[in-house]
């Protein structure tokens, strides 16, 4: 049996590793699966482990208010080096690009264990766009030893890197075998939960999201104008916001948009919540990168509020559009769908980014490779 340790810390993390875990979960006799979460976003992160009926074994508590980047470092790579020396462990499995990631890789290479990368190859090739999560995925493909990459895409950037063709398998995207793991049930709670706040989620339904780090400031400025020339012009739609907690994005958002009728402002919204809403909006703003692999899955137009995006296949499939932070250029591309009836503004192609197997894949490729070790 191979002690596996799933590292994570973030929503979008355990989303798309929960599939994974859940997939390994299925043969106790060869795998023994060590969850351990930072909670690096604590809340959010044990509120999404808990609609996938799993549990972290592990808590570290990494996160203090105000912390800068460094510091949040120190402390996530301090607290796992514990537990990789508390622990036997044959496997580290990490996910995307956030500062969980890079520690979790950077432990387990310490450790000389090995690391698998899931959701590996993603570039957008400015270390600014996104930051700082472009440089540290760049810095864990350096040390992984398995890189599951979602796309043909993904897999070319990481060779073009000098990683060994052996070392890279093109899987999918785990973020959509998500989607398929949320129960009738579950779905129809969030059905009574719009439906409690008032909330018509309907054909005239907007989701909007925006939070990332490069986006504050001046940008956040604009994309909050533009909201509200949209909110004032299609005063028929109704528009939803999650808003995330970050102060820099928050008072912004409460200041200027809670004035209108027809937006309705939320706390970061449940996983099953988000998906609901994804699978009804009739169009979608957001600078989230989940979300761009998720929304074509549903055929919604979804406009990228950023420069770049590490997630290009979309933009090439014609599923989303690169609007960053440009108020007109929100504004043009959004009233070309709010401005039609959602059906006829429905995506006509598929989801580039995976068939809901990617989990399968990767337990067999996990699978060969402790036999080729062993071996």
């Amino acid at each position: 049996m191979k002690n596996v340790i799933f590292i994570f810390g973030t929503r979008p993390e355990i989303i798309k590793l929960a599939p994974v875990i859940l997939t390994l979960k299925k043969f106790p006799e060869d795998y023994n699966v060590i969850i351990c979460n930072t909670e690096q976003q604590k809340e959010l992160s044990n509120q999404t482990l808990e609609y996938f009926g799993l549990r972290a074994d592990i808590n570290l508590d990494c996160m203090r208010e105000n912390q800068s980047l460094s510091s949040v470092q120190a402390r996530i790579l301090t607290s796992l080096d514990k537990v990789f020396c508390e622990n036997k462990i044959d496997a580290a499995v990490v996910q995307g690009d956030t500062m969980t990631v890079l520690c979790g890789a950077l432990t387990g290479f310490y450790h000389k264990i090995p690391v698998f990368h899931v959701e590996a190859g993603l570039r957008s090739y400015d270390i600014y766009e996104p930051f700082p999560e472009e440089v540290m995925r760049q810095m864990t493909s350096r040390v992984a030893e398995l890189h599951f990459a979602p796309t043909e895409v993904n897999k070319e950037a990481l060779l073009k890197e000098n990683i060994s063709e052996n070392k890279i398998h093109v899987t999918g995207n785990t973020v959509i075998d998500a989607l398929f793991c949320l129960s009738d049930e579950v779905v129809e709670n969030s059905k009574r939960f719009f439906e409690d706040k008032n909330i018509p989620v309907d054909d005239k339904l907007v989701l909007i999201t925006a939070h990332r780090r490069e986006n504050h400031g001046e940008r956040i400025d604009r994309i909050i104008e533009a909201i509200s020339y949209l909110a004032k012009k299609y005063s028929d739609h109704t528009f939803v916001i999650p808003v995330h907690p970050n102060p820099n994005v928050r008072g912004k958002i409460y200041d200027r948009l809670d004035i209108f009728g027809n937006i309705h402002l939320l706390p970061p919204l449940d996983y099953p919540y988000l998906v609901y809403l994804m699978k009804h909006a009739k169009l979608i703003l957001t600078d989230s990168g989940g979300i761009q692999e998720e929304a074509p899955s549903f055929a919604c137009p979804t406009l990228v509020m950023r420069y770049e995006t590490e997630r290009k296949e979309g933009i090439e499939a014609g599923v989303s559009k690169l609007v960053g932070a440009d108020y007109d250029k929100i504004l043009e591309e959004s009233e070309k769908i709010l401005s039609s009836t959602k059906d006829l503004t429905r995506l006509k192609v598929q989801n580039p980014y995976g068939d809901g197997k990617a989990s399968e894949r990767i337990e067999n490729i996990i699978r060969n490779y402790f036999k080729t070790e062993q071996g």
